[in-house]
């Protein structure tokens, strides 16, 4: 019995998902497709920078380097406790031919700055003290989500543009919209290889630092919009 029951739901649920989609392809509709997209500068830049214990005649440690990471970035009026964080940390065991063994020991941070010359700020100062191992890891748009909603209401104002200009030499006119679907794209940066490196003169002075130009990044927003035509 409850085998012919399951059956006989199965068939009336099919029956009524057939009849809404029936519905709905029975209505004259118009669909369009529109873009809108815009360029921004990146506000949130961010570094990876790694330290370690080095095998030099002093065995420069990891706590002596990290007290010259802060130095630097202080400064330069970066607030350590909003901009730079712990990224990892990690030990490295090696066994040496004497079978004595040594522990390089080394930290990562990661480093958030807000405009390309306080990262050549960063990059230069440390090199200059001998931390060199810096790394570009990403960009972002700090206001990406404000602006994608201003994107998305302009793509729908376009598309209903586009519908309104397809049916007009028709005579006809356009209905409510009965289906809406969104993307959204981005080409924040990505990086391809590791160390971001800057070239610069034995004489240079710190004090005037290149100010790098970040590539733009470009939001984009896409909609496909179904209107019924009357």
């Amino acid at each position: 019995m409850k085998h012919y029951l399951t059956v006989a739901f199965f068939v009336a649920t099919t029956l009524v998902g057939f009849s809404q989609a029936k519905n709905f392809i029975d209505q004259p509709y118009l669909e369009t497709t529109a873009k809108v997209d815009s360029l921004v500068k990146p506000d949130r830049i961010y570094l990876s920078i790694l330290i370690q214990e080095k095998e030099d005649r002093n065995k420069t440690s990891v706590e002596s380097q990290e007290q010259l990471l802060a130095d630097v970035l202080e400064n330069l009026n970066i607030d350590l406790k909003k901009q730079l964080k712990i990224e990892d940390l990690a030990s490295n065991y090696k066994k040496y031919f004497l079978k004595k063994k040594s522990v390089l020991k080394s930290k990562a941070y990661e480093l958030v700055v807000y405009d390309g010359l306080t990262a050549s700020q960063v990059l230069i100062h440390l090199e200059a003290q001998g931390i060199s191992n810096v790394r570009l890891t990403k960009t972002e748009y700090s206001k990406t989500e404000a602006l994608k909603l201003i994107l998305r209401s302009k793509a729908i104002l376009k598309a209903k543009a586009q519908a309104n200009a397809l049916i007009t030499p028709l005579e006809q006119q356009l209905g409510k919209a009965i289906f809406i679907s969104d993307k959204y794209y981005t080409n924040s940066y990505n990086p391809r290889n590791g160390q971001m490196r800057m070239a610069y003169a034995v004489d240079m002075k710190l004090e005037a630092p290149i100010d790098i130009e970040f590539s733009d990044i470009k939001i984009e927003s896409e909609v496909m919009v179904r209107f019924s035509i009357n």
